[in-house]
């Protein structure tokens, strides 16, 4: 491997930090002051793939890498919410990644591409229980951001709430539904809320 391949690692590893910084734009459509950033979405999604993963015998460190990419590509496009899309259509996922990964060792590329393709096509097992992790977050945090007030956030909750589609991710979303944000804060302290 070339000083020049790492380098292109290193600028990539650069530009997937600014996720961080990159704030899910729907929010504001919703009232929603200083909302989430694209990196906080992609952990927590994540996490919920590796679950429903689990729960639907799939692999679940398959489902939670996929999850990982499936917004890498905002690092270019942004994170361009459906108001957004109406006007101008959002890039393709792959062929950014494509760009984004097109100085990188070939391993590292292929592998990367692969992901991002898998996740597209949502065909495996794995893919459809990432793109539900995808929905269970979205519906999550506007569920979240009801509680804080955000009344608008409902149509959020109901719409992914809608998209999701294994058997283990319609059942967390129920469960979520009858609990409040700080449910698992009173029955870790052992006490009841309300």
């Amino acid at each position: 491997m070339s000083d020049q391949d790492l380098a292109d690692v290193a600028h990539f590893l650069w530009e997937a930090g600014t996720l961080k910084a990159a704030r899910r734009t729907g929010w504001w459509m919703a009232g929603v002051r200083d909302p989430e950033s694209v990196a906080e979405h992609a952990w927590r999604t994540s996490v919920i793939a590796s679950v429903i993963a689990t729960l639907e015998g799939a692999d679940a460190a398959r489902a939670a890498h996929l999850a990982v990419w499936h917004d890498s590509q905002e690092t270019r496009t942004g994170d361009v919410n459906h108001l957004g899309k109406k006007y101008a259509a959002p890039g393709d996922p792959v062929a950014v990644t494509a760009d984004q990964t097109a100085g990188m060792p070939e391993i590292l590329r292929s592998a990367i591409r692969a992901v991002v393709a898998e996740y597209e096509a949502r065909e495996t097992p794995e893919a459809v229980c990432a793109r539900d992790a995808d929905k269970l977050e979205c519906m999550l945090q506007g569920l979240e951001y009801t509680a804080q007030g955000y009344e608008a956030a409902r149509r959020w909750v109901d719409n992914s709430r809608a998209r999701i589609v294994t058997v283990s991710g319609r059942a967390l979303a129920d469960q979520l539904l009858a609990q409040a944000p700080l449910d698992w804060l009173h029955a870790a302290m052992g006490t009841r809320r309300g």
